[in-house]
């Protein structure tokens, strides 16, 4: 797929989840202009990845599972944007990939739970995100990803109209030296930890801004009848 289809595409989703589904993208500003990076988000609904390619200005990198490369049409797609893992035995030419991807400047979406989360909790992350992370020695962004659950639960072929939210936080720069397993391991519990505390970032920045908005009613009233 070129990038003039590519781009048709990602708008045209942007209209819609835009419009059916009040897409709200935060922390724009978090993202790099340049370079490679990761992007390493929770995983909540199969719409996770289009909705992280409408919220990234630059086209993303992801990985597949192996079988959606077989499915008609939608193999198509996912050949286009993503490259394969086979799920029961990743193999060591699949970090080489995805390192060789990310010092090229691409930009690599990877999810640290390693699967998707069917009641919407978080789970345990991987030590794949860490150990990628720690070779390419490019910036990870930690991201969130609300309301795709809702607008897309497990079973449903339909879009519903529940609001989705992406929060991108501030980038995480890994220290090149620690590529032994536990630190690789220690390095991934601290991306979902970033992950988990934009939940909180995200509800105490909605706090602030409900607060604003009763101020300025409030003054307001007070001007009119007083």
């Amino acid at each position: 797929m070129n990038d003039f289809s590519y781009q048709v595409i990602r708008r045209t989703l942007y209209v819609i989840f835009k419009l059916f589904n009040r897409l709200e993208v935060i922390g724009g500003e978090n993202i790099p202009q340049n370079g490679g990076f990761i992007v390493a988000s929770n995983h909540v609904s199969y719409l996770d990845p289009p909705v992280l390619g409408v919220a990234l200005k630059r086209r993303p990198t992801y990985i597949a599972k192996e079988g959606l490369f077989r499915i008609p049409f939608i193999g198509r797609i996912v050949r286009a944007c993503c490259f394969p893992v086979k799920r029961d035995k990743p193999q060591p030419s699949l970090i080489k990939e995805a390192v060789n991807r990310l010092k090229k400047g691409e930009i690599l979406v990877l999810f640290p739970e390693g699967s998707r989360s069917v009641d919407g909790n978080f789970l345990d992350a991987k030590r794949g995100v860490g150990m990628i992370a720690v070779i390419s020695a490019v910036p990870v962004v930690p991201t969130l990803i609300e309301g795709t659950d809702k607008a897309l639960p497990v079973g449903a072929n339909l879009l519903r109209p529940a609001k989705i939210r992406v929060v991108f936080g501030s980038p995480l720069t890994v220290g090149i030296k620690e590529k032994d397993k536990v630190s690789q391991e220690r390095i991934s519990r601290e991306i979902m930890d970033r992950i988990k505390k934009l939940k909180g970032k995200e509800l105490r920045a909605k706090s602030r801004e409900r607060k604003i908005l009763y101020f300025m009613l409030f003054a307001l009233c007070s001007k009119l009848f007083l």
